[in-house]
């Protein structure tokens, strides 16, 4: 068998899956928030609600948001009455966003965004009681490696929640969401965000994400322990979790 092909945005040679994702976050940034909300109908809120819930057992005061993008994960964690919660991201044009939105929020004195590398983490051991991904490890370049660097700042009982697409398999959500994800995110996305590849790139990068059942068995692997998986709105997305 060959090697597994990398699923990238642009499929330039010479650039790195890590290097497309970020240059790709940055090109869409200034509309992203719009598309986001437009291509869910609003139902992606729902989905961090009910991720940020599941985090309630451990009361967490301090939590990390990779692959923050604009920072409505960090947003919707404060719910949890944190003392510090830390946004992560590779773009900074999307971090840009994200810092203007907590400022107009008046949120920034709690949360806190910065550029890092999810396979390189700035922080300390054991630092976060809890953490979050809204739909960022299937752009991981390294999937085990940057969910061990998720482990390695969580502390010892603190939970880990991952939010990601997946692949709905029962009638008539599976064909309606595939035909929306090939055709209409892709021609609108296009539209507004005058990047035709960024949007072709997600149905892409869904359908080459281990889902499921592979997805749990590497978190094992990894380290995680009591591994969930919750699919919500009919196999649309699932959320994960697991503990250190």
């Amino acid at each position: 068998m060959g090697e597994k092909q990398v699923v990238k945005p642009y499929n330039k040679k010479e650039a790195t899956k890590k290097e497309e994702v970020a240059e790709m976050f940055n090109n869409i940034s200034k509309r992203y928030d719009f598309l986001n909300h437009f291509f869910s109908m609003g139902i992606d809120k729902l989905w961090r609600k009910k991720s940020i819930k599941a985090l309630r057992e451990v009361a967490p005061k301090r939590i990390l948001d990779i692959a923050t993008g604009t920072g409505d994960f960090a947003i919707a964690a404060l719910k949890l009455n944190p003392k510090e919660v830390i946004g992560v991201d590779i773009s900074q044009g999307m971090l840009d966003v994200g810092i203007a939105k907590m400022k107009k929020k008046g949120v920034d004195d709690v949360i806190k965004m910065q550029l890092g590398d999810s396979e390189d983490l700035p922080f300390e051991d054991a630092y976060f009681d809890a953490l979050t991904v809204g739909f960022g490890v299937r752009n991981y370049e390294n999937l085990e490696k940057g969910l061990g660097e998720m482990l390695r700042v969580l502390r010892k009982d603190g939970k880990g929640i991952i939010l990601e697409f997946s692949k709905p398999k029962n009638f008539p959500v599976k064909q309606l969401f595939g035909f929306y994800s090939k055709y209409i995110i892709p021609f609108f996305g296009k539209k507004v965000s005058k990047d035709a590849r960024a949007y072709e790139y997600l149905p892409e990068s869904v359908a080459a994400f281990p889902e499921g059942e592979a997805f749990m068995d590497i978190m094992r692997k990894v380290g995680y322990q009591n591994v969930t998986a919750k699919r919500v709105s009919g196999g649309i997305a699932t959320i994960y979790s697991g503990t250190k």
